[in-house]
Protein backbone atom coordinates (compact mmCIF):
# COMPACT_ATOMS: atom_id res chain seq x y z
CA UNK A 1 0.00 0.00 0.00
CA UNK A 2 2.97 2.58 0.93
CA UNK A 3 4.16 1.29 -2.74
CA UNK A 4 0.86 2.36 -4.16
CA UNK A 5 0.61 5.86 -2.17
CA UNK A 6 4.22 6.66 -3.46
CA UNK A 7 3.17 6.30 -7.05
CA UNK A 8 -0.45 7.75 -6.47
CA UNK A 9 1.27 11.13 -4.87
CA UNK A 10 3.62 11.18 -7.72
CA UNK A 11 0.99 10.73 -10.34
CA UNK A 12 -0.53 13.94 -8.37
CA UNK A 13 2.42 15.88 -9.01
CA UNK A 14 2.40 15.42 -12.12
CA UNK A 15 -0.80 16.36 -13.03
CA UNK A 16 -0.85 19.13 -11.51
CA UNK A 17 -1.36 21.41 -14.71
CA UNK A 18 -4.99 19.97 -14.74
CA UNK A 19 -7.82 21.29 -12.77
CA UNK A 20 -7.97 19.57 -9.13
CA UNK A 21 -11.28 17.93 -9.88
CA UNK A 22 -10.10 16.17 -13.07
CA UNK A 23 -6.60 14.98 -11.43
CA UNK A 24 -9.11 13.81 -8.39
CA UNK A 25 -10.97 11.69 -11.14
CA UNK A 26 -7.88 10.82 -12.64
CA UNK A 27 -6.02 9.56 -9.56
CA UNK A 28 -8.99 7.31 -8.21
CA UNK A 29 -9.70 5.93 -11.43
CA UNK A 30 -5.83 5.03 -11.92
CA UNK A 31 -6.12 3.71 -8.58
CA UNK A 32 -9.38 1.47 -9.02
CA UNK A 33 -7.28 0.17 -12.42
CA UNK A 34 -5.12 -0.86 -10.60
CA UNK A 35 -6.86 -3.17 -7.78
CA UNK A 36 -9.01 -4.53 -10.78
CA UNK A 37 -5.36 -5.58 -12.41
CA UNK A 38 -3.91 -6.71 -9.45
CA UNK A 39 -6.94 -8.64 -8.53
CA UNK A 40 -6.69 -10.12 -11.93
CA UNK A 41 -3.03 -11.24 -11.76
CA UNK A 42 -3.73 -12.86 -8.55
CA UNK A 43 -6.89 -15.15 -9.53
CA UNK A 44 -4.56 -16.46 -12.15
CA UNK A 45 -2.16 -17.11 -10.09
CA UNK A 46 -4.24 -19.01 -7.55
CA UNK A 47 -5.58 -21.15 -10.90
CA UNK A 48 -2.31 -22.32 -11.22
CA UNK A 49 -1.96 -23.07 -7.65
CA UNK A 50 -5.32 -24.91 -6.88
CA UNK A 51 -6.69 -25.93 -9.92
CA UNK A 52 -5.60 -29.25 -10.18
CA UNK A 53 -4.08 -30.21 -6.32
CA UNK A 54 -6.55 -28.55 -4.30
CA UNK A 55 -10.24 -28.19 -6.33
CA UNK A 56 -12.04 -27.68 -3.69
CA UNK A 57 -10.61 -24.86 -2.28
CA UNK A 58 -9.92 -23.42 -5.43
CA UNK A 59 -14.25 -23.88 -5.60
CA UNK A 60 -13.93 -21.33 -2.30
CA UNK A 61 -11.59 -18.97 -3.54
CA UNK A 62 -13.62 -18.43 -7.07
CA UNK A 63 -17.14 -18.72 -4.95
CA UNK A 64 -15.35 -15.14 -3.26
CA UNK A 65 -14.00 -12.99 -6.41
CA UNK A 66 -16.85 -10.66 -6.25
CA UNK A 67 -15.78 -10.06 -2.51
CA UNK A 68 -12.22 -9.76 -3.08
CA UNK A 69 -12.49 -8.06 -5.89
CA UNK A 70 -14.45 -5.01 -4.15
CA UNK A 71 -12.19 -5.42 -1.14
CA UNK A 72 -9.26 -4.65 -3.34
CA UNK A 73 -11.07 -1.74 -4.82
CA UNK A 74 -12.25 -0.46 -1.85
CA UNK A 75 -8.41 -0.39 -0.36
CA UNK A 76 -7.41 1.13 -3.45
CA UNK A 77 -9.77 4.15 -3.23
CA UNK A 78 -9.20 4.48 0.66
CA UNK A 79 -4.96 4.92 -0.38
CA UNK A 80 -5.62 7.04 -3.44
CA UNK A 81 -8.73 9.69 -1.36
CA UNK A 82 -6.26 11.44 0.99
CA UNK A 83 -3.81 11.56 -2.28
CA UNK A 84 -6.29 13.06 -4.33
CA UNK A 85 -6.84 16.89 -4.93
CA UNK A 86 -10.55 17.06 -3.29
CA UNK A 87 -12.23 19.52 -1.05
CA UNK A 88 -12.71 18.63 2.23
CA UNK A 89 -16.29 18.61 2.36
CA UNK A 90 -15.77 16.35 -1.13
CA UNK A 91 -13.48 14.25 1.10
CA UNK A 92 -15.88 13.70 3.74
CA UNK A 93 -18.69 12.56 1.93
CA UNK A 94 -16.36 10.26 -0.04
CA UNK A 95 -15.13 8.72 2.95
CA UNK A 96 -18.59 8.00 4.31
CA UNK A 97 -19.34 6.27 1.80
CA UNK A 98 -16.13 4.28 1.57
CA UNK A 99 -17.06 3.20 5.43
CA UNK A 100 -20.56 2.11 4.45
CA UNK A 101 -19.27 0.41 2.20
CA UNK A 102 -16.96 -1.36 4.35
CA UNK A 103 -19.14 -2.08 6.87
CA UNK A 104 -21.51 -3.92 3.82
CA UNK A 105 -18.19 -5.70 2.61
CA UNK A 106 -18.19 -7.06 6.28
CA UNK A 107 -21.13 -8.59 6.33
CA UNK A 108 -20.95 -9.84 3.05
CA UNK A 109 -18.13 -11.65 3.60
CA UNK A 110 -19.54 -13.17 6.82
CA UNK A 111 -22.52 -14.50 4.61
CA UNK A 112 -20.27 -15.78 2.38
CA UNK A 113 -18.02 -17.31 5.19
CA UNK A 114 -21.42 -19.07 6.50
CA UNK A 115 -22.31 -20.32 3.10
CA UNK A 116 -19.09 -21.94 1.80
CA UNK A 117 -18.43 -23.39 5.46
CA UNK A 118 -21.83 -24.94 5.38
CA UNK A 119 -21.08 -26.71 1.74
CA UNK A 120 -17.98 -27.77 3.11
CA UNK A 121 -19.92 -29.32 6.09
CA UNK A 122 -22.59 -30.79 4.09
CA UNK A 123 -20.16 -32.35 1.15
CA UNK A 124 -20.19 -35.69 2.92
CA UNK A 125 -24.11 -35.95 3.56
CA UNK A 126 -26.13 -37.47 0.47
CA UNK A 127 -29.93 -37.42 -0.04
CA UNK A 128 -29.95 -39.53 -2.74
CA UNK A 129 -28.50 -42.64 -0.81
CA UNK A 130 -31.32 -44.98 0.33
CA UNK A 131 -30.87 -44.67 4.26
CA UNK A 132 -31.02 -40.82 4.25
CA UNK A 133 -32.13 -40.13 7.44
CA UNK A 134 -28.85 -38.59 9.10
CA UNK A 135 -27.76 -36.63 5.84
CA UNK A 136 -31.56 -35.01 6.00
CA UNK A 137 -31.13 -34.19 9.59
CA UNK A 138 -27.90 -32.12 9.03
CA UNK A 139 -28.93 -30.48 5.66
CA UNK A 140 -31.73 -29.06 7.89
CA UNK A 141 -30.67 -28.11 11.11
CA UNK A 142 -27.54 -26.26 8.45
CA UNK A 143 -29.57 -24.92 5.59
CA UNK A 144 -32.23 -23.30 8.61
CA UNK A 145 -29.22 -21.79 11.12
CA UNK A 146 -27.29 -20.58 8.07
CA UNK A 147 -30.67 -18.81 6.61
CA UNK A 148 -31.54 -17.57 10.41
CA UNK A 149 -28.17 -16.34 10.49
CA UNK A 150 -28.12 -14.72 7.26
CA UNK A 151 -31.09 -12.43 8.26
CA UNK A 152 -29.28 -11.88 11.35
CA UNK A 153 -26.10 -10.44 9.88
CA UNK A 154 -28.36 -8.46 7.25
CA UNK A 155 -29.83 -6.90 9.98
CA UNK A 156 -26.60 -6.10 12.09
CA UNK A 157 -25.07 -4.34 9.03
CA UNK A 158 -28.11 -2.22 7.76
CA UNK A 159 -27.89 -1.16 11.74
CA UNK A 160 -24.24 -0.94 11.93
CA UNK A 161 -24.74 1.54 8.55
CA UNK A 162 -27.42 3.23 9.53
CA UNK A 163 -25.31 4.36 12.92
CA UNK A 164 -22.88 5.88 10.94
CA UNK A 165 -25.02 9.18 10.14
CA UNK A 166 -25.15 11.16 13.26
CA UNK A 167 -29.35 11.50 12.67
CA UNK A 168 -30.37 8.21 13.27
CA UNK A 169 -27.74 7.62 16.45
CA UNK A 170 -29.39 10.62 18.29
CA UNK A 171 -32.65 8.68 16.95
CA UNK A 172 -31.26 5.52 18.02
CA UNK A 173 -29.87 7.21 21.68
CA UNK A 174 -33.73 8.93 22.22
CA UNK A 175 -35.88 5.66 21.02
CA UNK A 176 -33.42 3.67 24.06
CA UNK A 177 -33.91 6.70 26.44
CA UNK A 178 -37.62 6.59 25.92
CA UNK A 179 -38.44 2.80 25.09
CA UNK A 180 -41.67 2.33 26.69
CA UNK A 181 -44.81 2.93 23.46
CA UNK A 182 -41.74 3.39 20.91
CA UNK A 183 -40.47 -0.31 21.83
CA UNK A 184 -44.15 -1.82 21.78
CA UNK A 185 -44.68 -0.54 18.67
CA UNK A 186 -41.37 -1.60 17.07
CA UNK A 187 -41.95 -4.83 18.61
CA UNK A 188 -45.72 -5.40 17.22
CA UNK A 189 -44.16 -4.46 14.06
CA UNK A 190 -41.32 -6.83 14.13
CA UNK A 191 -43.28 -9.70 15.20
CA UNK A 192 -43.66 -11.55 12.09
CA UNK A 193 -39.95 -11.59 11.82
CA UNK A 194 -39.47 -12.08 14.87
CA UNK A 195 -41.48 -15.60 14.97
CA UNK A 196 -40.29 -16.69 11.74
CA UNK A 197 -37.08 -16.64 12.87
CA UNK A 198 -36.92 -17.74 16.77
CA UNK A 199 -39.83 -21.00 14.51
CA UNK A 200 -36.77 -21.51 12.42
CA UNK A 201 -34.05 -21.77 14.94
CA UNK A 202 -36.61 -24.38 16.79
CA UNK A 203 -37.26 -26.09 13.88
CA UNK A 204 -33.36 -26.50 13.38
CA UNK A 205 -32.78 -27.51 16.92
CA UNK A 206 -36.04 -30.33 17.26
CA UNK A 207 -36.35 -31.03 13.67
CA UNK A 208 -39.79 -31.68 13.45
CA UNK A 209 -39.45 -31.40 9.59
CA UNK A 210 -36.69 -32.43 7.29
CA UNK A 211 -35.64 -31.77 3.75
CA UNK A 212 -37.08 -34.43 1.83
CA UNK A 213 -39.11 -35.36 4.86
CA UNK A 214 -43.00 -37.04 3.33
CA UNK A 215 -45.51 -35.13 5.21
CA UNK A 216 -49.05 -34.43 5.15
CA UNK A 217 -50.46 -31.16 5.74
CA UNK A 218 -53.51 -29.70 4.74
CA UNK A 219 -55.03 -33.16 3.43
CA UNK A 220 -52.21 -32.64 0.86
CA UNK A 221 -49.61 -35.54 0.71
CA UNK A 222 -46.24 -33.97 -0.29
CA UNK A 223 -42.18 -33.58 0.42
CA UNK A 224 -40.57 -31.02 2.04
CA UNK A 225 -38.33 -29.09 -0.35
CA UNK A 226 -37.21 -26.06 0.83
CA UNK A 227 -36.97 -24.44 4.44
CA UNK A 228 -36.50 -20.82 4.40
CA UNK A 229 -36.05 -18.23 6.92
CA UNK A 230 -40.12 -17.62 6.86
CA UNK A 231 -41.33 -19.88 5.33
CA UNK A 232 -41.27 -23.89 4.23
CA UNK A 233 -42.02 -25.00 0.40
CA UNK A 234 -44.22 -28.24 0.35
CA UNK A 235 -43.54 -30.40 -3.46
CA UNK A 236 -46.95 -32.16 -3.43
CA UNK A 237 -47.82 -35.52 -5.53
CA UNK A 238 -48.69 -33.41 -8.77
CA UNK A 239 -46.00 -31.04 -8.75
CA UNK A 240 -47.84 -28.34 -6.75
CA UNK A 241 -46.17 -26.22 -4.46
CA UNK A 242 -47.68 -25.46 -0.85
CA UNK A 243 -46.39 -22.41 1.07
CA UNK A 244 -46.39 -22.96 4.50
CA UNK A 245 -45.06 -20.15 7.14
CA UNK A 246 -42.59 -21.17 9.49
CA UNK A 247 -44.90 -21.29 12.31
CA UNK A 248 -47.64 -23.41 11.24
CA UNK A 249 -45.06 -26.61 11.93
CA UNK A 250 -44.70 -25.12 15.11
CA UNK A 251 -48.78 -24.28 16.23
CA UNK A 252 -50.29 -26.72 14.06
CA UNK A 253 -50.34 -30.78 14.48
CA UNK A 254 -49.32 -32.41 10.84
CA UNK A 255 -47.95 -35.77 10.07
CA UNK A 256 -44.49 -36.59 9.17
CA UNK A 257 -44.11 -40.32 7.68
CA UNK A 258 -40.17 -40.12 7.86
CA UNK A 259 -39.86 -38.65 10.91
CA UNK A 260 -37.54 -41.30 12.16
CA UNK A 261 -37.67 -43.76 9.82
CA UNK A 262 -38.60 -43.85 5.81
CA UNK A 263 -40.64 -47.14 6.47
CA UNK A 264 -44.12 -47.61 6.41
CA UNK A 265 -47.16 -49.90 6.69
CA UNK A 266 -49.32 -49.66 3.50
CA UNK A 267 -52.85 -50.84 3.91
CA UNK A 268 -55.62 -52.04 0.87
CA UNK A 269 -58.93 -52.44 1.81
CA UNK A 270 -61.55 -54.72 -0.09
CA UNK A 271 -65.10 -54.81 -0.09
CA UNK A 272 -66.16 -58.54 -0.86
CA UNK A 273 -69.12 -60.85 -0.58
CA UNK A 274 -69.27 -63.31 2.53
CA UNK A 275 -68.15 -66.17 0.39
CA UNK A 276 -64.54 -64.73 -0.21
CA UNK A 277 -62.02 -67.32 0.77
CA UNK A 278 -60.12 -65.55 2.80
CA UNK A 279 -56.84 -68.67 3.64
CA UNK A 280 -56.88 -68.74 -0.09
CA UNK A 281 -56.00 -64.88 -0.38
CA UNK A 282 -54.03 -64.61 2.51
CA UNK A 283 -51.75 -67.06 0.41
CA UNK A 284 -52.06 -65.15 -3.02
CA UNK A 285 -51.11 -61.38 -0.81
CA UNK A 286 -47.89 -63.25 -0.09
CA UNK A 287 -46.91 -64.24 -3.29
CA UNK A 288 -47.88 -60.94 -4.52
CA UNK A 289 -45.71 -59.11 -2.50
CA UNK A 290 -42.86 -61.85 -2.27
CA UNK A 291 -42.76 -61.09 -6.54
CA UNK A 292 -42.49 -57.37 -5.85
CA UNK A 293 -39.29 -54.95 -5.64
CA UNK A 294 -41.20 -52.38 -3.54
CA UNK A 295 -41.62 -55.42 -0.37
CA UNK A 296 -39.33 -54.88 2.14
CA UNK A 297 -39.64 -58.60 3.30
CA UNK A 298 -40.91 -57.61 7.00
CA UNK A 299 -44.71 -57.19 7.43
CA UNK A 300 -47.43 -59.12 5.03
CA UNK A 301 -51.02 -60.07 6.19
CA UNK A 302 -54.33 -59.86 5.16
CA UNK A 303 -57.45 -59.66 7.96
CA UNK A 304 -61.24 -59.34 8.02
CA UNK A 305 -61.60 -56.04 9.78
CA UNK A 306 -65.30 -55.37 9.88
CA UNK A 307 -68.93 -57.32 8.37
CA UNK A 308 -71.58 -55.33 6.78
CA UNK A 309 -75.31 -56.09 5.74
CA UNK A 310 -74.10 -56.63 2.45
CA UNK A 311 -70.34 -57.54 2.44
CA UNK A 312 -66.82 -58.00 4.38
CA UNK A 313 -64.38 -55.66 4.81
CA UNK A 314 -60.92 -57.06 4.02
CA UNK A 315 -57.71 -55.37 4.99
CA UNK A 316 -54.49 -56.07 3.51
CA UNK A 317 -51.66 -54.49 5.28
CA UNK A 318 -47.67 -54.77 3.57
CA UNK A 319 -44.56 -53.25 4.53
CA UNK A 320 -41.85 -51.12 2.59
CA UNK A 321 -38.72 -48.67 2.81
CA UNK A 322 -40.26 -46.01 1.80
CA UNK A 323 -43.33 -44.30 1.33
CA UNK A 324 -43.07 -43.94 -2.42
CA UNK A 325 -42.50 -47.46 -2.75
CA UNK A 326 -45.57 -48.37 -0.35
CA UNK A 327 -47.80 -46.30 -2.92
CA UNK A 328 -46.93 -48.72 -5.49
CA UNK A 329 -46.77 -51.84 -3.01
CA UNK A 330 -50.55 -51.32 -2.25
CA UNK A 331 -51.50 -50.26 -5.72
CA UNK A 332 -49.56 -53.68 -6.94
CA UNK A 333 -51.55 -55.35 -4.47
CA UNK A 334 -54.79 -54.09 -5.56
CA UNK A 335 -54.57 -54.77 -8.93
CA UNK A 336 -53.66 -58.09 -8.77
CA UNK A 337 -55.50 -58.99 -5.95
CA UNK A 338 -58.54 -58.18 -8.20
CA UNK A 339 -57.32 -59.38 -11.48
CA UNK A 340 -57.43 -62.91 -9.44
CA UNK A 341 -60.57 -62.27 -7.36
CA UNK A 342 -61.83 -61.88 -11.22
CA UNK A 343 -60.35 -65.06 -13.04
CA UNK A 344 -60.12 -67.11 -9.94
CA UNK A 345 -63.04 -66.88 -7.41
CA UNK A 346 -65.59 -64.24 -9.07
CA UNK A 347 -68.14 -65.65 -6.44
CA UNK A 348 -65.53 -63.23 -3.95
CA UNK A 349 -66.63 -60.23 -5.62
CA UNK A 350 -69.48 -57.88 -3.95
CA UNK A 351 -72.82 -59.20 -5.16
CA UNK A 352 -76.40 -57.33 -4.91
CA UNK A 353 -79.16 -59.64 -3.74
CA UNK A 354 -82.98 -59.73 -4.18
CA UNK A 355 -86.25 -62.01 -3.49
CA UNK A 356 -88.73 -63.05 -5.61
CA UNK A 357 -91.56 -65.54 -4.86
CA UNK A 358 -93.23 -67.47 -7.62
CA UNK A 359 -96.79 -67.72 -8.38
CA UNK A 360 -97.16 -70.47 -6.23
CA UNK A 361 -95.49 -68.61 -3.34
CA UNK A 362 -91.92 -70.22 -2.96
CA UNK A 363 -89.26 -68.05 -2.16
CA UNK A 364 -86.67 -68.01 -4.87
CA UNK A 365 -83.11 -66.22 -4.17
CA UNK A 366 -80.34 -64.88 -6.52
CA UNK A 367 -77.63 -62.15 -7.13
CA UNK A 368 -78.35 -59.65 -9.59
CA UNK A 369 -75.63 -61.71 -12.22
CA UNK A 370 -78.18 -64.91 -12.50
CA UNK A 371 -80.91 -62.23 -13.42
CA UNK A 372 -81.86 -62.43 -16.78
CA UNK A 373 -81.82 -58.34 -18.98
Amino acid sequence: MDRLRTELIWLRDWLAWLPDPVAAVLIIVVAALIALVLHGWVRRLLRRALALRYPVLFTAVTQMRGLTRLALLMIALAVALPVAPLAPETRFWFARILLIAGIALVGWAAMAALHIAATFYLRRFRLDATDNLTARKHVTQVRVLQRSADVLVIIVTLAAALMTFEPVRQYGVSLFASAGVAGLIAGLAARPVLSNLFAGVQIAMTQPIRIEDAVIVENEWGVIEEITSAYVVVRLWDLRRMIVPLTYFIEKPFQNWTHETSALIGSVLFYLDYRAPIGIMREKLKQIVAASKNWDGKTAALQVTDTKQSAIEVRAIMSAASSGQAFELRCEVREKMIAFLQKEHPEALPHARQISFAANGVERRSSASEQQP
